[in-house]
């Protein structure tokens, strides 16, 4: 299947409420999602990437278009369409007197997976909560319980994983165990949609991203060509000492650092970077050492979301 998801003429309107007007929170946006990619779904607070996974999820109706997940139509094959998909909240919303165990279970009972076919044991292992099986959940730390989000979000082999916001609040250990299970899933064929305000998580961890702002769809591209938007780049050159500069080309921005080095901004579509330490060497600028910094995505993310 080449298309884990395919969206189309997606919307979805709230209905006024009291003094509130109605509110258009996706504008028939079409996504296609490639099957077997880590797909990176981005956008500001109240973009709309929340409802659009609610959507997906079966948690809200859509007002207009049509939804394929994993080739089920959602409003042909709804059970079939919901079983495709697991989806791990950002909300760390369970039942504090179950404990891990029996929360898997529960999941596994209500997603109809028969006991001969459930994982609850291997599901405990891939998220380090073996230990903890038998302790109830309100004892558990925030980041247990997020893993254990994410084993619930597993119970019934989904072919598409939704992450929304995984990794918010939690330490570094943590994190890398979930980007580790994260690759490990996503290695064995399952699909992975990530939704995440940390932008070097995406820019690592993702094939391709979707960036969604007032409801549409701004851009989506492969994370090495969307990086690539970005005209800018930044040369940052030890002289020693301040120095007195030269005149630049057109377009570069030189600015001392509070280290002392100089860094020089500039489109490298106009200005090569031997141009720039030409015009130093000229002046008799001492360059002791250099080094380039390349845009990130939280550059691409604040040029195309801005306003």
């Amino acid at each position: 299947m080449s298309n884990a998801i395919e969206i189309s003429g997606l919307r979805k309107i709230y209905a006024a409420q009291g003094n509130a007007p109605a509110k258009e929170a996706l504008k028939g946006v079409d996504l296609n999602i490639p099957s077997g990619s880590i797909f990176g779904l981005l956008g500001p607070n109240g973009a709309g990437k929340s409802t659009m996974i609610n959507i997906l999820a079966g948690l809200v109706n859509k007002t207009e278009g049509r939804v394929v997940i994993w080739g089920f139509d959602q409003d042909v094959n709804p059970r079939q369409s919901r079983a495709a998909i697991g989806v791990m909240p950002q909300e760390l919303n369970m039942d504090p007197y179950f404990t891990p165990r029996a929360s898997l279970e529960v999941q596994a009972g209500l997603y109809g997976v028969p006991k001969a076919d459930r994982w609850t044991d291997e599901l405990l292992e891939l998220v380090g909560l073996t230990d903890q099986a038998e302790a109830y959940a309100r004892n558990l730390s925030g980041g247990m319980r997020r893993r254990l989000l994410l084993a619930k979000a597993l119970v019934h082999r989904p072919h598409i994983l939704v992450l929304d916001e995984p990794t918010a609040g939690v330490d570094i250990t943590l994190r890398e165990m979930l980007w580790n299970n994260v690759r490990k899933l996503n290695e064995q064929g399952m699909t992975i949609i990530l939704t995440t305000h940390y932008l070097e998580e995406a820019e690592e961890m993702c094939d391709e991203i979707a960036i969604i702002n007032h409801g549409e769809l701004v851009v989506r591209q492969g994370t090495r060509e969307l990086l690539g938007r970005a005209d800018g780049k930044t040369l940052v050159i030890d002289t020693g000492e301040r120095v007195e500069l030269p005149a630049l080309p057109d377009g570069a921005h030189p600015e001392w650092r509070p280290d002392g080095r100089l860094a020089i901004s500039y489109p490298p579509s106009r200005i090569r970077a031997d141009q720039l330490l030409d015009a130093l060497r000229s002046a008799n600028v001492p360059i002791i050492d250099v080094a380039s910094e390349q845009p990130d995505l939280e550059d691409v993310f604040v040029e195309l979301t801005r306003g």
